[in-house]
């Protein structure tokens, strides 16, 4: 019955050449530095699912903004385990992505016919962090707040243009509900769905092209 069902919906979607071609490839000898980014993709996942359990509960406003991160670690079941998943996997992306980034540059994976994969890879990495900065204020207690702060008001600095980044990321002059709202907002949907894009082109360029053998000494 299986088989019938697997062969009925091949014949429409081909699913077995795109199973084979993502889990049947040539794969050339490598070590385990090449397992970061499939570290990463996994720690990615966790902050999907963790993040979405948590905004059952959030509430992005100034008033309960830090009573509701209180009343998921203490109160909801495992909510400290989720809350503490979340907060503790955004750093190990952070070292993950840099790491993977490293073992590019180190083994020159990046150089043609992978171009295009790498500056994929430099824009997630961007994302990643946009991830961390946006996220820092949701708890909305003193220490985010005051980090904030300082975080845009450093985006603020560059000449001509700005006081006008200050006042995109602040929503204003000062921190307040509407910068929560907006880093919110750039927090679960706007990152979320560039994110999933730029994963996207950069899994399917790893398939397309394939990956880099381990470099050989020159006798």
């Amino acid at each position: 019955m299986v088989a019938k069902f697997a062969n009925w919906l091949d014949e429409r979607v081909s699913w077995r050449q795109v199973w084979d071609a993502i889990f049947l490839r040539k794969v050339p000898k490598v070590n385990w530095f090449y397992t970061l980014g499939s570290a990463t993709l996994f720690v990615a996942v966790n902050q999907a699912v963790t993040g979405i359990l948590l905004t059952l509960y959030y509430v992005p406003t100034p008033d309960h903004a830090y009573d509701s991160v209180q009343y998921i670690t203490t109160q909801v079941p495992a909510g400290w385990l989720i809350r503490g998943l979340h907060h503790w996997g955004v750093s190990a992306m952070v070292v993950l992505v840099v790491l993977h980034m490293l073992r590019v540059i180190f083994y020159g994976a990046y150089k043609y016919p992978r171009e295009v994969t790498w500056f994929s890879g430099i824009i997630l990495l961007l994302v990643v962090i946009g991830f961390g900065f946006t996220g820092y204020l949701l708890p909305w207690d003193q220490k985010a707040y005051w980090a904030t702060t300082v975080g845009t008001r450093i985006a603020g600095t560059p000449p001509l243009i700005g006081d006008y980044l200050l006042r995109i990321l602040r929503g204003g002059e000062d921190l307040s509900a509407v910068t929560l709202a907006r880093f919110f907002g750039t927090h679960v949907w706007v990152l979320p769905a560039t994110l999933m894009l730029l994963l996207g082109i950069h899994l399917y360029l790893v398939i397309r092209i394939g990956i880099s053998a381990v470099p050989k000494k020159e006798d």
